[in-house]
């Protein structure tokens, strides 16, 4: 059923995509618009966190602080990875590498331009040793694409390594259109999913190609603001936009 799903939203997804403002080169400029967000009521586990007891990642950058909450039980290998990776300092000081505003904001490689994880050179909870130790997507219907989604990003392998994004897609339908309800419809989504996607917005054409672990709850206008950043050609920041420290906490 989740290849289903993926093969109709396909052809949305291109559309969708080619609709996106993703900045270009120097997109963004300076002036940062403040994009407001709707409060979500909604049951869908990613609306409902977080409560006392639950790990939260804090994101501290230089454009700001952002928290999310993470999903062990539905993503366990991507937690293990992540936290993992938090506790040996990897992520500390390493800069934002993609931008696409309207879309993604991607950190995670390392400064040789790789990812890597905590099994490298190590046995995965596959039970194998293979290229850079990455692990297997995992997904769920419990989770999903919507803007503030926090998630591993698959590279061409089809795998996970160290870098994540934030989906940063416009709210309602300035992202999620009404062709992309009638797939997500057509498709068998459940109501309470597309209604979600119908307030927050999100990108329901990544949807079972990666990894959501996370959502975040506080300083999405902070993400906001790296989305609308400059960029190159390659959709890299032109000024700096450092990582200072990740840190792993229990909400109280």
């Amino acid at each position: 059923m989740r290849k289903k799903r993926w093969v109709a939203l396909a052809l949305a997804a291109v559309l969708a995509l080619a609709g996106c403002s993703f900045g270009g080169s120097g997109g963004g400029g300076t002036t940062v618009q403040k994009i407001d967000r709707p409060a979500v009521e909604s049951a869908e586990e990613q609306f409902t966190h977080p409560a006392a007891g639950d790990t939260v990642a804090v994101f501290d950058t230089s454009a700001g602080v952002f928290k999310a909450v993470l999903f062990p039980d539905k993503a366990p290998q991507a937690y293990d990875n992540f936290t993992g990776l938090v506790q040996q300092g990897y992520y500390n000081g390493l800069t934002v590498s993609r931008v696409e505003s309207g879309f993604v904001v991607e950190a995670g490689q390392g400064t040789d331009g790789k990812g890597t994880t905590i099994w490298s050179g190590r046995p995965h909870p596959g039970g194998t040793t293979h290229r850079c130790s990455r692990y297997p997507v995992e997904t769920t219907d419990s989770l999903h694409h919507y803007s503030g989604a926090l998630c591993m990003g698959a590279d061409a392998s089809g795998e996970c390594a160290s870098v994540f994004y934030v989906v940063q897609t416009l709210p309602g339908d300035q992202s999620v259109t009404q062709e992309l309800v009638d797939k997500m419809n057509a498709s068998g989504y459940r109501a309470e999913v597309v209604a979600a996607y119908q307030t927050v917005g999100g990108a329901p054409y990544l949807d079972y190609t990666d990894t959501v672990f996370g959502q975040v709850y506080e300083g999405m206008d902070v993400v906001d603001t790296i989305g609308q950043t400059g960029v190159d050609e390659n959709q890299k920041p032109t000024e700096d936009i450092t990582i200072n420290s990740v840190s792993i906490e229990t909400y109280q």
